[in-house]
């Protein structure tokens, strides 16, 4: 059976952190993952969230924490991960959206 999606990485270095990231969070992370090939980007809440101008995240939970996966679709049936963190806080910082948001723009050529 042919999936539908095909997930790639924006950089080696994005999918050696996501491989970093404490056990249960990987594990949700997989799960997700093979969910999105199949049923696309967006599973909706609580496993994904849209966020703005075509980037999504990925909302992994686990016993060691939570930690956000940030993507977006390219052409193709394409999903791309862009970038990933461990929350240490509530909100989300800015900074670690912004990485998230020029990476988008550099991969899916969207325009500001």
């Amino acid at each position: 059976m042919r999936m539908g999606y095909e997930i790639e990485y924006y950089s080696e270095k994005v999918q050696e952190e996501i491989a970093k990231m404490p056990k249960t969070l990987v594990a949700r992370y997989l799960r997700l993952a093979e969910r999105m090939m199949v049923f696309g980007p967006d599973l909706g809440m609580p496993h994904s969230r849209a966020m703005k101008g075509g980037l999504f995240e990925l909302r992994l939970m686990g016993a060691e924490g939570i930690a956000r996966v940030f993507y977006c679709t390219a052409a193709g049936h394409r999903v791309v991960i862009l970038h990933s963190f461990v929350k240490k806080t509530n909100r989300t910082p800015s900074a670690e959206l912004a990485v998230a948001e020029r990476r988008m723009k550099e991969v899916c050529h969207v325009k500001p």
